[in-house]
């Protein structure tokens, strides 16, 4: 599947559900292009952020935004987001890079898996509450800058269930607060050079057309079903980067052990 495909499927889900941007791209981007990990979430940043770009007007122009949760989001994500970028560079240059897809991995099982908890509603929560959205957004953030994934997810959840908002301003809110996380985390690794350009050109030829469908029908599908299906297949692309992940740091202990046991025949050699 090229990339140009994946991105207009991926954009697609993107401008139904809000999510999907960084659960699904992340991970193709890693099994399918072969990009490595920190390339890999710089050039999702990139492409998220365009995608929501496209998004966003749709339901800015509807007044789909809740702009004081926006904000009290932002306030917590954000130095989140910094932390993540910042723990990803330095696993990189360790060249942890079996490590970083377990990481990545796991932490995008766990962030899809939420949508099949049951939900112990409480949508006043927020509401009364207000002063814990930016607590409850710094994890977020943080995810979002180790995997680029989670902006979407887990913030949908968190408004979805804790606030009295409506799914449509729900979708609203987190799509702007997405693109602003995607603004922040894109200016940080365009300037550690962590973009794949030929990629993400392909990324972007397929998903501008494909947000802008997948606006076009958010009225049309019911987006909590797509919600569902989008967290399953993420779940098994997570549980994918967790086996691949484990896999390596196996075959990396092996073969340190080789070397290592080259290296003592070496000195006790006659």
């Amino acid at each position: 599947m090229t990339p140009l495909l994946l991105g207009f499927l991926i954009a697609v889900s993107v401008g139904l559900t809000g999510i999907g941007g960084g659960s699904f791209t992340v991970p193709a981007l890693l099994l399918i292009a072969g990009l490595p990990p920190a390339e890999a979430v710089g050039t999702t940043f990139v492409y998220a952020g365009v995608l929501r770009l496209v998004a966003a007007p749709f339901y800015l122009a509807t007044r789909q935004v809740h702009s004081h949760y926006f904000r009290l989001l932002l306030m917590g994500a954000v130095p989140g987001l910094v932390i993540g970028v910042l723990a990803l560079r330095a696993l990189a240059q360790q060249n942890n890079n079996a490590l970083i897809v377990l990481v990545v991995g796991v932490l995008l099982t766990l962030s899809s898996s939420v949508s099949f908890v049951p939900r112990a509603q409480m949508p006043g929560f927020a509401r009364k509450n207000a002063h814990w959205l930016p607590w409850l957004a710094f994890p977020i953030g943080v995810e979002s800058g180790f995997s680029s994934a989670g902006a979407g997810a887990l913030g949908t959840v968190l408004l979805l269930n804790y606030s009295e908002m409506s799914p449509a301003q729900v979708v609203g809110t987190d799509v702007v607060f997405g693109l602003v996380l995607a603004a922040i985390g894109t200016a940080i690794h365009w300037t550690l050079g962590s973009i794949s350009a030929p990629v993400l050109t392909q990324l972007l030829l397929g998903g501008v057309p494909g947000v802008v469908l997948g606006c076009a029908l958010s009225r049309k599908i019911p987006a909590r079903k797509l919600k569902t299906v989008v967290a399953a297949v993420a779940i098994c692309a997570g549980l994918q980067l967790v086996w691949s992940g484990v896999r390596g740091l196996g075959l990396r202990g092996a073969a340190g052990t080789s070397r290592a046991s080259t290296r003592v025949a070496g000195v006790v050699r006659p």
